[in-house]
């Protein structure tokens, strides 16, 4: 199943996600080409090797991301309210903070970081999946673990995700 096809039409996972990087400079895709449908704009890249998992697509993105890009959004395709998650943790962006952090990423209501919803420092990002050397089924904890990350409160139903046909019920 294509979770990012999942809602009403115009309303879909995707729509909401990409509604959510709405600014962008560029927009990148992860996943198979013949997926859901997105605008021209939106880039399309297939993480190597295929079903490499999130660090094999992360570091496919970043391949489209322009060097000079200061911050990538990283944002999963399958949360249901991407628009209110990311307008939060763009409100970190203007508190100030320590100097200079890698990124700033989401912090669930039970203190666990999400990565997948997470502003970085693309320079930051990139370096880190260079240390890491293989990328095929690399953890995304362990990739972002060396990362000097400011944590961002999210309510947990603005991190919640669709992981089963329960979750995609809920959506409709």
């Amino acid at each position: 199943m294509d979770k990012t096809t999942l809602g009403a039409p115009g309303d879909t996972l995707l729509d909401r996600a990409l509604d959510a990087a709405t600014g962008a400079r560029r927009t990148v895709l992860v996943g198979a080409r013949g997926a859901a449908r997105s605008p021209a704009s939106v880039v399309r890249v297939r993480e190597d090797p295929p079903f490499g998992g999130p660090v094999s697509g992360l570091a496919a993105a970043l391949d489209a991301v322009p060097a000079s890009a200061p911050t990538t959004l990283v944002l999963a395709c399958d949360l249901v309210r991407p628009v209110e998650a990311v307008a939060v943790l763009r409100t970190a962006l203007v508190v100030p903070s320590r100097s200079a952090p890698d990124g700033w990423v989401a912090v669930d209501d039970d203190g666990r970081r999400q990565p997948l919803l997470a502003l970085y420092r693309s320079a930051a990002l990139r370096s880190a999946v260079d240390a890491l050397g293989e990328v095929d089924g690399a953890s995304l904890r362990r990739l972002t673990a060396p990362l000097d990350l400011v944590e961002v409160p999210v309510p947990s139903a603005l991190c919640a995700d669709v992981d089963t046909a329960d979750d995609a019920e809920r959506l409709t």
